[in-house]
Formats: structure tokens, sequence, C-alpha cells
């Protein structure tokens, strides 16, 4: 495994990270606990020490799995999660109130019941779970931001920032109020590029890149008459026709990759630049964290690989 700066944290943090969403339960129906648990371990075994939940993912029980894991191991192992918005709407409407998404005090009560659930006194790493750069000079999420830091509860804060919308976050990067950003990038969208990453690297703030499969996408492993559960997330993103868009524009894509690996290549894509930090993929299964973690020990893509990826950017957002 190797490791990356997360910004101006200083923390050496495994350039592949878990992202813990499907292990809650809930919007991503099939999760195991006991396969979740096992999985966990093994990143663990394999170097794998950045871990990224939130107290929405199963309403807390994603936490409440990772936290246990944790007080399991003796590795050290950095944990990031969430304050969900308290009126539960993904993404931030334009125009929405901060006092409907974080009032004043929201942010350390949904700290308070993260650690809860972890079973710890503090988190690494806490974000917002949504953003809308109108609230940027707003002082209640400061305050509440400070109140965490302050009494020990984080020891860094960061944003997760808008589907497929990188430039809300440029003015919060230059603030200099946050640590970390998280942020979409994948083959398909690989826009944070153009703006967002070089903003990062100068004002040094980490990054935290998510949905490097594109929700599946980009595994190659759905076909256009896949059947989810009506509760799995997925029903939704891929609703009418865009599950058989999808998959077609995968295939089209692996065709030009030739023989090699969908899911090694989407993931080895989102390692590229050197703004990110970690790439938070979703594992439930042992299968999942050892095919994924092995892509750390891999060559970067070359140039011709990535000329190739190139063509297939594509302009959409299913989560609309």
């Amino acid at each position: 495994m190797r490791y990356r700066t997360l910004g101006r944290t200083g923390l050496s943090v495994s350039e592949i990270g878990y992202g813990a969403w499907g292990i809650g339960g809930g919007l991503w129906q099939g999760a195991v606990d006991s396969e979740s648990i096992a999985a966990l371990h093994r990143a663990i075994e394999l170097g794998l020490n950045f871990i990224d939940t939130a107290l929405a993912y199963g309403e807390g029980h994603s936490e409440e799995l990772v936290g246990r894991v944790v007080r399991e191991t003796t590795e050290t192992v950095y944990v990031a999660t969430k304050v969900p918005p308290k009126n539960r709407q993904w993404p931030a409407r334009v125009g929405t109130k901060l006092e409907d998404v974080f009032p004043p005090g929201y942010i350390v009560e949904a700290t308070n019941e993260s650690l809860r659930n972890l079973g710890m006194e503090a988190v690494d790493l806490q974000q917002l779970h949504v953003w809308n750069p109108e609230w940027l000079a707003r002082e209640e999420w400061l305050r509440d931001q400070e109140t965490i830091k302050s009494t020990g509860k984080a020891r860094f804060v960061g944003v997760s920032i808008t589907e497929h919308d990188p430039a809300s976050a440029l003015a919060l990067v230059r603030s200099g109020l946050i640590d970390a950003i998280q942020v979409i990038y994948n083959v398909f969208d690989p826009t944070p590029e153009e703006a967002l990453f070089p903003l990062c690297r100068e004002h040094n703030v980490g990054v935290i890149a998510r949905v490097p499969f594109d929700e599946g996408s980009l595994t190659g492993t759905l076909k256009a008459d896949t059947k989810f559960e009506r509760d799995d997330f997925r029903a939704f993103y891929f609703r009418g026709q865009r599950l058989a868009e999808a998959v077609q524009r995968a295939a089209a894509l692996q065709r030009d990759l030739g023989g090699r690996s969908l899911v090694d290549t989407a993931l080895a894509f989102a390692l590229t630049d050197p703004a990110v930090s970690t790439v938070i993929p979703g594992m439930r299964t042992l299968r999942h964290v050892e095919a994924n973690l092995a892509v750390s020990g891999a060559e970067p893509l070359s140039r011709e690989v990535l000329d190739v990826l190139r063509r297939h950017c594509w302009d959409k957002n299913f989560y609309r």
C-alpha cells in the first residue's frame, strides 16, 4: 500500500481508503454485517488506514461497524465521518437556508451522536455532508466547527461537496476554513482537475476522491437488465433509460481498453492526479477489498491509456 499526505492535516493516509456507505445497509441493499466486518479487518491487514463513513449511512449503522473494527485492531486507522443535513435533503438546493440544514448547535449534536456510534472520543476528520457556497460568509457553522475542534471531538474539518459541481467549493478552499474536501472524481467526470485540484494543491487542502466506479457502472458488472431492490439507491440512480446508457458507455470504454481490467483502470485513474490524497471505493466483501487494494501497487496509467479514458468523459448527473 502506498500512502499520501492529506493536505495540511499532515496525516499519512493510504491512497486507497474505505468508502463505508454500502456497509451501513439502508439505501444499499445486500450488506451482511459479518462480511462487512471481515472486509474491514482484511483491508486494515493489507495496509488501509483511512475509513470514510457518515452518520446518515444506515442511520449510524455504518459508524457502529467501523467503530467496532477500529477498536478491535492495534493498527492506526484514521476515521472520517459526516454531519447530515438536518432537513435530510441531498444535495443542498440553491436558496436553502443554512438554519434548515446546519442550525446553531446541530453540528456539535451530530458529532456527539457519531462519536457514540463509533465508540470513540474523537474523529480524525468531521465533514459537512452537503455544501452550498451561499453559506460561506455565515458564522453559525463556523462556530460549531470551532467548537468540535477546540473540545477535541474532531481533529480536522472538511466538506463533502455537491455532486458533479466542483466549482461550488472553490471559494471555500480559498477561504482556508477547511482541511479537506471530498469530491466525485472518475473516468466519466474528471472535471475537478480543471480548477478544484490545482487550487487544493495551492492551499494545501486534502482531497478525498469519491465514486471512482460511478456507483457501479465503471465496474463492468452491470447489465442493461440488472434489477435493483426498490429501496436500493441504485434503483433511483439508474432509473429509466439511465442504466442502459451507462452500460453502453462502459462497454464502449472496455472495448477501447482492450484487455485491461475496467475496474483496475477506473480505480487507477482516480489516483492519477497528485492532488488526490485518497480514493474511497465502496467495499462490502473480501473479494472487493483484495482486488481494489492491489491497485495501489500497480504502475501508473500510461499517457496512451489516459488518452483513451479522456475520450469517454461524460457530462451527466444521475443524482438529480
